[in-house]
């Protein structure tokens, strides 16, 4: 017989695909556990891989050399004070603080990580011959077009309306295929879930029962 995990895990996924039909109380219930499994894991995770070794260790094993790691645990602190009413205002400073700092380091991290590289792989030579220089140019006249649909202080018309309108083209392309792949990675997912019902759940409680 399946292991009181198995039938559990087995519960769970068949309260989820009841969704399939309609909305109901096995599907919300899951639903639940999900969320609160999700949410005491990942709480799990923060107190043990942030707060632990880079709040809590360094200073008790040496406050002198880092005493200021305090404010950035205060700050931390004061984002909860929103649930106080009469001290609620103390939280935007350090959401302020938080947004500041995190957008500071996102765009420099964004442009090195994502800007500039991307910029350089548009930057491709056309004296290729064949296929290679047909796709260079295809690159080249879709990374400009969806640029120029973007473009909004000239009136979309004429030959700037006729750019934008390819570069919709090329936008399409581009969602079309991230949602296919988006797609195909859920259908893994319930692959394998099907995989777990016969292989794990449903094959041996049948030759269990037989």
């Amino acid at each position: 017989m399946p292991g009181l995990g198995t039938w559990l895990a087995a519960f769970f996924t068949l309260c989820m695909l009841s969704f399939l039909y309609k909305d109901n109380p096995f599907f919300r219930v899951a639903e639940s556990f999900f969320a609160g499994l999700s949410l005491g894991y990942y709480i799990g995770i923060v107190a043990n891989q942030t707060l632990k070794p880079n709040l809590v260790l360094p200073l008790i094993q040496d406050f002198s050399a880092n005493w200021n790691l305090v404010f950035a645990g205060g700050l931390g602190l004061m984002l909860y004070f929103r649930y106080i009413k009469k001290v609620a205002w103390v939280s935007r400073w350090a959401l302020a603080v938080y947004v500041g700092y995190y957008v500071g380091v996102n765009m420099m991290q964004k442009l090195h990580g994502e800007v500039i590289p991307q910029v350089g792989d548009t930057m491709l030579s056309l004296s290729y011959s064949g296929i290679d220089t047909l796709w260079n140019v295809v690159m080249v006249a879709g990374v400009l077009s969806v640029l120029v649909y973007f473009y909004f202080s000239a009136e979309h018309k004429g030959a700037v309306g006729g750019i934008s309108r390819l570069g919709i083209w090329f936008l399409m392309v581009s969602f079309g295929a991230a949602f296919g792949y988006t797609v195909m990675g859920r259908i893994s997912l319930l692959i394998g879930r099907m995989v777990f019902l016969v292989n794990e759940w449903a094959r041996p409680l049948i030759e269990a029962v037989i």
